[in-house]
């Protein structure tokens, strides 16, 4: 049995990346569990707070992901790239830079998003990749999730209706936990 973190990169409630998410908790794999966790309380990176205390939100984020077998970031795409509060988040994460090894170092992670535009989150998913790679994680590519127009694959509450958008999605997490258990944490 494997436990990952799940984070939406977006902050509105009813963000198509919140709903997928929660799809992907729904269609989690036997043996999968999903705690969804949030980036909402996050302040905007300073290193003056740093320095008196770690924000708490932060901490705890931290602490989970550093406990979980895996890390599944859902990831809106911004101006053909990486929305910067999900970026201020990870940056966060990353301090202070001793911390790195144990919340990412050697982490499978995958990734995925929504976008009510035509061109999914490819240019959002292409753009974590050097992000990851510095963090040391392990990436795990397959098969992708990029749901463009968002807006046809959900209904009004906010749930995942397309089927073959569905079956994407159970596929990638039959596959990211196989690969969990196959190269579990590499540090």
């Amino acid at each position: 049995m494997a436990t990952i973190v799940g984070i939406s990169g977006a902050l509105r409630r009813g963000s198509y990346n919140a709903a997928l998410l929660r799809a992907a908790v729904e269609l989690a794999p036997p043996g999968l569990t999903i705690d969804v966790l949030s980036i909402r309380e996050f302040p905007l990176y300073d290193g003056d707070v740093e320095a008196e205390r770690m924000p708490e939100a932060v901490r705890v984020v931290k602490d989970q992901i550093a406990t979980a077998d895996g890390l599944l970031l859902v990831t809106p795409e911004y101006n053909n790239s990486i929305p910067g509060v999900f970026k201020n988040a990870i940056d966060w994460l990353s301090r202070p830079p001793k911390d790195i090894p144990r919340v990412f170092g050697g982490r499978p992670v995958a990734l995925m998003g929504a976008t009510p535009g035509p061109g999914g989150t490819t240019l959002a998913q292409a753009a974590w990749l050097p992000v990851l790679r510095t963090l040391g994680t392990v990436v795990w590519s397959g098969p992708r999730v990029h749901v463009s127009n968002a807006a046809k694959a959900f209904d009004a509450d906010g749930r995942l209706v397309d089927e073959a958008i569905r079956g994407t999605v159970a596929r990638h997490l039959v596959g990211f936990s196989e690969f969990i258990a196959r190269v579990g944490r590499t540090n």
